[in-house]
């Protein structure tokens, strides 16, 4: 019967320390961006769980944008993609290794 209630007990713990988020920053390379797609990126990006579209920074003269994400939510390729597919390019890191995904 105890060794029940210690079972329960650690399952508990363990459920406890389960990760619920976790936040990244990244930062979007768009080498055509234009002031004016910035209000479109943010559209397209708010159809998104996991973006936290408050941590926006626009840097014009790099042509980037940084946000903050929670990977467990969305990767950086989905994110990247999201903004490609509505025409504006998005410079792809280049791959280094043999593993999918970028």
């Amino acid at each position: 019967m105890l060794s029940k209630y210690l079972a329960a007990a650690a399952f508990a713990a363990a459920c406890l320390g389960c990760r619920r988020e976790d936040v990244r920053e990244m930062t979007v390379s768009m080498p055509d961006l234009a002031e004016s797609n910035k209000t479109q990126i943010a559209a397209a990006l708010s159809k998104y769980n996991g973006i936290r579209h408050d941590s926006f920074v626009w840097d014009m003269n790099a042509r980037t944008l940084t946000l903050r994400y929670d990977s467990l939510q969305i990767a950086q390729a989905n994110i990247r993609y999201a903004i490609d597919e509505i025409g504006v390019k998005v410079a792809f890191p280049e791959k280094k290794d043999d593993r999918a995904g970028h």
